[in-house]
């Protein structure tokens, strides 16, 4: 067995590792600097989301051809770039 000193030394270990993590984690400027910015990257603003989503199948095809178009659009100038950079 280890003795008192061990037992001493495990108490204020369970007791000094929580509070260290609350006083670093809760302090307000690191909250700041680190989850909020880490929170626009996993969700975006409200404005550059779609609110309001179809609920019939021709209004669903309609935005899926709308999406496939851009997206070949974005393509296709990204294309035209490469190969303007090529020449």
């Amino acid at each position: 067995m280890g003795g008192p000193n061990l037992e001493v030394f495990k108490f204020s270990l369970y007791l000094f590792i929580p509070i260290v993590a609350l006083v670093h984690f809760g302090d307000p400027e690191w909250y700041r600097q680190n989850v909020i910015p880490y929170k626009w990257k996993l969700f975006p603003p409200p404005e550059r989301t779609n609110q309001n989503i179809p609920k019939e199948t021709l209004a669903i095809r309609e935005e899926l051809d709308r999406i496939k178009s851009e997206r070949l659009s974005r393509r296709v100038a990204k294309e035209a770039e490469v190969n303007t950079r090529d020449n």
